[in-house]
């Protein structure tokens, strides 16, 4: 749940599949990520309810019984020319068309796919696209921290801070979710991504790290909340 849209409101995403219980599945897991989500069966569906719901992303079956997901992809754009999709696919569809596909930045999944798998190339495609519209301001500031998305530069009470890559990471996680308990499961995921296989002790350690750099001799902004995470406060 930590992705949102930039008022704070849940990301809404649009799935079209006409295999119902496929659509179902899908839907059951993006609402897991507290994420709004609408169903397509068919291409005619879709390109209606993009207009009325105007999704953050789409999960888009190739295969529909009027019309194809590419079809549908240039009849959303002509609407809202930004939106990114995941496309569902078959096995034996031809390279060259998968090429066509992604092109525009968009991202496939191969049918049989896990569901932990969509929601992973949802999020990537979502945090680029959320990337590119927050580009105009790339401080974020909390208290008297800020952190420069752009320069990589981290400041508190106008002190520069050195953090490595990770550090830099997680502090940017934090602070785009102040006040806002972050559990490690969703450090996990935010930080270091689907594929890492760690134990969440990481986390811990990471932490540490931060809190001996953002809090060292100065009023802690860093708490931990015991059963629950982590929640970065302002000290005003």
């Amino acid at each position: 749940m930590d992705l949102t849209r930039s008022d704070g409101a849940p990301l809404r995403v649009l799935v079209v599949d006409d295999e119902v219980n496929l659509a179902e599945l899908v839907s059951m897991a993006l609402r897991y990520e507290g994420w709004q989500v609408a169903i397509a069966h068919t291409g005619t569906k879709a390109v209606s309810t993009a207009k009325d719901f105007r999704p953050d992303a789409v999960v888009l079956d190739m295969m529909l019984p009027d019309f194809d997901g590419l079809e549908v992809l240039r009849r959303m754009r002509a609407t809202d020319p930004d939106v990114p999709v995941v496309f569902l696919t078959a096995r034996d569809a031809v390279e060259d068309r998968i090429a066509g596909l992604t092109a525009g930045g968009d991202d496939y999944v191969t049918k049989p796919f896990s569901l932990e798998e969509v929601v992973a190339r949802l999020r990537g495609l979502m945090r680029r696209a959320g990337a590119q519209q927050s580009s105009s301001s790339s401080v974020l500031t909390v208290g008297d921290l800020s952190l420069d998305e752009d320069s990589h530069e981290v400041f508190r009470e106008g002190t520069e801070i050195a953090l490595t890559a990770t550090e830099f990471e997680l502090l940017r996680f934090l602070m785009r979710n102040p006040r806002r308990v972050l559990s490690k499961a969703q450090i996990l995921d935010r930080v270091w991504n689907y594929d890492f296989g760690g134990q969440a002790n990481v986390v811990e350690l990471y932490i540490s790290y931060l809190r001996k750099k953002i809090d060292a001799g100065r009023e802690p902004m860093i708490h931990t909340m015991r059963g629950a995470g982590y929640v970065l406060k302002p000290t005003q």
